[in-house]
């Protein structure tokens, strides 16, 4: 028996009426079990998000495609990926299921490296999908060689095959506010420091910060993606009678980690408070960063930061 597994894409009207079938099985049995939970109705029965899944579907660029997974002239599974061609090569799996009696015995990992194949002879560079609250899901794409890295601009967990490919890393400071890279690194760091993600009205206080000018922010990008950041947050000195700087929001995306990224993100804040006339750039950190920091440039202590927290 022949256990090659291919790809064919759902193109007749009959074929996308099968998969948007499997897709609801696939959350009712998979995704959303218990009826009560709050998101089912949503992704099964709200015509808003089908609407909105058939628009990325029929749009004539970075679409998603409906596929299923076949073996011995069989339906097996299915996959909703989307490839940002115009951005970074980017192929966000939306969604992605074998079905229940074809589960086991390997195929779960056969159809995702096919997948992945796939996306390669597409236009993919690298691959990334979600994987909040599913520790199971998680693992399987672990075994695929997924890495946990960061959350997406509503907090959601990423996962994120790394890129083989090595592109330079760029600095860029921020020029639009709604820029959704910045909420989803925002986002990250907060995950990552055990705060809750950006509300609506955090985020229009900061958006507001950086059009005044009181915070400014420095942008690492490999290609079209943002990877990491920090900002300068400015504040008047009457030691020296003039403005100091804050270095704050310092974060990477895991999967880019150990790379020199911070190092090229802090001089670019270092330089750029040097052209502003800025008196000096500090930062409080905790005492297990310390060193990191003193190797990064700011090696010269001033006394212990306290505060009063409201």
């Amino acid at each position: 028996m022949d256990k090659t597994i291919t790809i064919r894409e759902a193109v007749a009207e009959s074929d996308v009426s099968l998969f948007w079938e499997q897709l609801r099985c696939y959350f009712k049995r998979d995704i959303f079990p218990d009826p009560e939970d709050e998101d089912r109705e949503y992704f099964l029965n709200d015509a808003t998000y089908w609407a909105q899944v058939q628009k990325l579907h029929d749009r004539p660029q970075d679409r998603c495609h409906y596929l299923f997974f076949c073996r011995n002239g069989q339906d097996i599974g299915f996959a909703m990926p989307v490839i940002y061609t115009t951005e970074d090569g980017k192929c966000f799996i939306m969604e992605y299921g074998v079905y229940p009696e074809f589960r086991g015995n390997g195929t779960g990992k056969q159809c995702a490296e096919v997948l992945l194949d796939w996306a390669g002879e597409n236009g993919a560079r690298y691959a990334e999908l979600n994987c909040s609250g599913n520790d199971r899901r998680a693992h399987f794409w672990e075994q695929v060689g997924f890495i946990k890295n960061g959350v997406d601009e509503w907090g959601e967990s990423l996962m994120l095959l790394p890129p083989k490919n090595d592109i330079p890393i760029t600095i860029e400071i921020l020029a639009d506010p709604e820029d959704w890279q910045l909420k989803k690194l925002e986002n990250g760091f907060f995950k990552e420091i055990g705060e809750p993600a950006l509300t609506e009205e955090r985020q229009d206080r900061l958006r507001q910060a950086i059009r005044e000018g009181r915070i400014t922010f420095f942008m690492a990008k490999r290609g079209y993606r943002a990877v990491a950041m920090c900002s300068v947050v400015k504040c008047f000195s009457t030691f020296t009678c003039s403005d100091t700087g804050v270095l704050d929001d310092f974060y990477i995306e895991p999967v880019f980690r150990k790379k020199g990224i911070a190092r090229k993100l802090t001089q670019a804040a270092q330089e750029w408070c040097g052209e502003k006339g800025l008196s000096s750039l500090t930062i409080c950190c905790a005492p297990c960063d310390e060193e990191m920091y003193r190797a990064l440039g700011f090696d010269t202590p001033l006394g212990r930061m306290l505060a009063h927290l409201y």
